[in-house]
């Protein structure tokens, strides 16, 4: 760790609903400009709705002392109320402020228990407004925010000022979180065993609706049908890697998805199961895996899937959202029904599955950007420092 000086600026971080991937991109700014002196508030990632309209109130009453001291800088996730908190605790209007969305709510899809509601996309507008600089993971996550913000305002009865959306866009940037430095990365290619002739499939997202549970499902269906189909002495051996964080409510589809995998005569072997608590560990599935699946409908930067390629996964990827932004669509199946998702996948793992046992690996994939903080960190700093006046 670098030894702060004296003089260095002194940051005021906010986030609100510190999820996993909200808390991995906080640590990584954190560690990459430790030259900084940071001060961090965070808010555990739960009860969606209340922490979103209450984290003013929440702070603003409970931490005063911390949020009245003197700060050169504040740099706030998309989920704070900054409009709220700059009413409640007026010496936070007068910071240079950058607002980080790792998602909008305008691009997030609905599920069927939940109830659609403007008063979280428009409290991100809000935010959105109060800040001098606004960044996005992606251009997927910005292009869908204005196109959203733009279609709320127009939707508004009266009273909507002006170029709005020329002020948004004007302070809006691309500034994509920095995965795990190199040094951490040499930790993934260390598998739980000598990668062989079988194939591993990782999928490693969240145990919610929004990661596509039912696609996933339906292609581990259409795969079992089709392998069962074959002469038992043609079939791949193809085993799965089902990881990530579940919580209150499973979708029923993850019970499917091990009753299927965990069959007496499934022509699948089922390796890995939930969440992993240990990194080492994780990381290890990571670096034994050959393939990383998404079956998503939601993901603004795909952290889990970057992580995984980083590790010499070959990405298997939807025709949608932010992967054609990362990768060569070449590689993405096509995006379509669920059925037809389903025997894209299944006959491009089949694929994938003779490949391998033709040339002995799969062929290694390129991004189309570079996420190690070497490289992006040099933008995060002089976006900061922008807004310190290019203070030394």
């Amino acid at each position: 760790m670098t030894q702060t000086p004296e003089n260095a600026p002194k940051a005021l971080l906010l986030s609100a609903y510190d999820a996993q991937s909200h808390r991995y991109w906080r640590k990584q700014i954190c560690q990459g400009l430790d030259q900084w002196q940071w001060s961090e508030l965070c808010l555990p990632p739960r009860y969606f709705s209340w922490r979103q309209r209450g984290n003013s109130l929440s702070w603003a009453f409970k931490e005063r002392e911390t949020l009245t001291q003197e700060y050169d800088f504040l740099l706030a996730t998309s989920m704070v109320d900054l409009s709220a908190l700059r009413g409640f605790v007026p010496e936070l209007a007068q910071l240079p402020t950058v607002v980080y969305f790792h998602e909008n709510q305008f691009a997030y899809p609905q599920n069927a228990q939940q109830l659609s509601s403007i008063e979280p996309q428009l409290t991100s507008v809000y935010s959105a407004l109060c800040a001098d600089k606004i960044l996005f993971n992606s251009l997927f996550n910005l292009n869908s925010f204005l196109a959203g913000a733009r279609a709320l305002l127009k939707a508004m009865p009266d009273q909507v000022p002006k170029g709005l959306m020329d002020r948004l866009s004007a302070k809006a940037e691309v500034l994509p979180v920095p995965i795990a430095s190199q040094s951490d990365r040499e930790l993934m290619t260390a598998p739980l065993g000598q990668k062989s002739h079988c194939l591993r499939i990782l999928w490693n997202h969240r145990w919610e609706y929004d990661k596509g549970p039912e696609r996933l499902l339906a292609a581990i269906e259409r795969l079992d049908q089709q392998l069962k189909s074959m002469a038992k002495e043609a079939r791949p051996d193809i085993r799965w890697l089902i990881l990530g964080q579940s919580f209150r409510k499973v979708p029923g589809e993850f019970t499917k998805i091990e009753r299927i995998l965990r069959a007496d005569d499934s022509p699948m072997a089922l390796e890995a199961w939930g969440y992993e608590s240990s990194v080492e560990a994780y990381h290890s599935h990571l670096g034994s895996a050959d393939i990383v699946l998404s079956t998503a409908e939601h993901d603004f930067q795909g952290l889990a899937i970057l992580e995984a390629h980083a590790a010499a996964c070959y990405p298997l990827l939807p025709q949608r959202l932010v992967y054609p932004e990362w990768f060569q669509e070449s590689i993405c199946y096509p995006s379509s029904t669920i059925e037809e998702e389903a025997q894209g996948l299944a006959d491009e793992v089949l694929r994938l599955a003779a490949l391998k046992a033709e040339q002995g690996d799969l062929p290694k994939v390129h991004s189309r950007v570079d996420f190690n903080w070497s490289s992006l960190g040099p933008s995060y700093q002089a976006c900061f420092d922008s807004l310190l006046g290019n203070r030394p």
